[in-house]
């Protein structure tokens, strides 16, 4: 909707005038309705020209009065030009307010934060997921440490957030802080968000992230080898708790379930797939994602153990899952016991299946990201490490293509290391005896 605007300066006879000097205003007219402001400044009748506008005379003091108020003409005609691009609605009025800085309610940047942290609160199991909350909840106490450590303030005007704040916020999580590369890109992703609640709302007007991009290394992802996860299946547990968490990470190692799954996991979801075979037909806890997973015999043989198994029937669950920190803790002594380096946690078990026991087997990387469940499979990639035996299987098998060559022995053997179903896995019973 165009409009007429114009903007004029003139002298204001102040109440019981007699001499001397009169205020300068500033009067903007849209569409023939006027506001007038102040400037600020004075003049003297004798010296101001009501048909320029401005102060007459080449002083230097005429300068600089002629120049602060082309400077205000400038402001205010960006004012309207940044309105009419927002097709806002413009008047007088709002042109006024916008330049005393009014129009724009004021709002701290902590009191935005904690308003999302509220609303995520109300919604979760929602759409939200505890631990979700639990790390924004962080992410609020690091900016309050940093407001308070650099700013020597306990909020800011959202206003005031720019690029500047954003990159020493970054400094500070990694050097007061002490975060890793990974957990301080989660935590500038959390300020990112409720920067663009600020912007939505017009509180920041500038993108403090425009010129900013956030960097994260993405760490490695250690995985067990055929030898290893060979290992672990073949060793006779004596103490009944480890040979429960070995069986319970081998299952995770052939299916790919992170811990907080396959301790949700029961009977009522394996089902018949479409080849007849029995499959796990979940949704992944972290991401809401449909996660179906056909049951590897070994899989198979482990969960079909545990069938009967009083605590897992008293609890309805699929197996005897403890506590992460006590299944990370007993398969410390399980690496030990079975002479693994490595550092051994639960989650390796979902890299060795996305590696070892998928990827290195020639399972495409679109079928094993739908089986783990990523929304994304840049996210499946990082965990598509190819293990040398499988690189050495596939240039030898280009190798004789370009030479037309038979398979050879050595080739044969490589694939035969690859193969985690070649695995001997001891039958044990629930106390940990062997049974094979």
């Amino acid at each position: 909707m165009s409009t007429n605007y114009s903007l004029l300066f003139y002298l204001k006879k102040p109440k019981n005038y007699v001499n001397g000097p009169k205020p300068i205003y500033m009067r903007i007219t849209v569409d023939g309705i006027p506001k007038e402001v102040s400037t600020g400044r004075e003049c003297d009748p004798s010296k101001w020209s009501s048909k320029a506008n401005r102060m007459k005379g080449t002083t230097e003091v005429v300068k600089t009065m002629n120049s602060y108020l082309d400077t205000l003409v400038s402001k205010v005609g960006t004012i309207h030009t940044a309105m009419t691009a927002a097709a806002e609605e413009i008047t007088a009025e709002s042109i006024k307010l916008r330049y005393q800085g009014k129009d724009i309610k004021r709002k701290q940047f902590l009191d935005v934060f904690r308003e999302h942290n509220m609303q995520m609160e109300a919604l979760l199991g929602n759409g939200f997921k505890p631990n979700t909350l639990k790390g924004y909840k962080t992410s609020l106490l690091h900016i309050c440490g940093y407001l308070e450590k650099e700013y020597r303030s306990q909020d800011i005007d959202t206003r005031k957030i720019d690029h500047a704040f954003v990159a020493g916020y970054e400094f500070f999580l990694r050097a007061t802080m002490s975060c890793s590369a990974v957990s301080a890109a989660k935590y500038m992703k959390h300020l990112r968000k409720i920067i663009k609640i600020c912007i939505a709302h017009r509180w920041i007007t500038d993108d403090p992230f425009t010129f900013y991009k956030i960097k994260a290394k993405a760490k490695e992802k250690e995985f067990l080898t055929d030898a290893e996860l060979r290992r672990i299946e073949g060793k006779l547990f004596k103490i009944p708790r480890l040979a429960h968490v070995r069986d319970i990470f081998v299952f995770c190692c052939y299916t790919g379930l992170s811990y907080a799954d396959v301790r949700k996991l029961k009977w009522t979801d394996i089902a018949e797939g479409v080849d007849g075979k029995l499959w796990i037909f979940t949704s992944r806890e972290k991401t809401e994602t449909s996660s179906n997973i056909p049951l590897l015999p070994k899989a198979l043989e482990v969960i079909e153990r545990y069938r009967t198994y009083p605590p897992c029937v008293a609890k309805d669950m699929a197996l005897p899952v403890l506590s992460n920190q006590k299944m990370n803790s007993y398969l410390k002594e399980i690496a030990d016991l079975c002479e693994i380096t490595k550092e051994l946690t639960f989650h390796k078990s979902r890299h060795t299946f996305a590696t070892s026991v998928t990827l290195a087997n020639s399972v495409p990387i679109e079928t094993v990201s739908k089986m783990l469940g990523h929304t994304d499979i840049k996210t499946t990639q990082h965990y598509a490490k190819l293990l040398d035996n499988r690189v050495a299987v596939d240039m030898e098998r280009l190798e004789r293509k370009i030479e037309n060559k038979p398979a050879s022995a050595n080739q044969a053997k490589i694939a035969e290391r690859c193969t985690p179903q070649a695995f001997t896995f001891i039958k044990t019973d629930h106390n940990g005896r062997n049974i094979a």
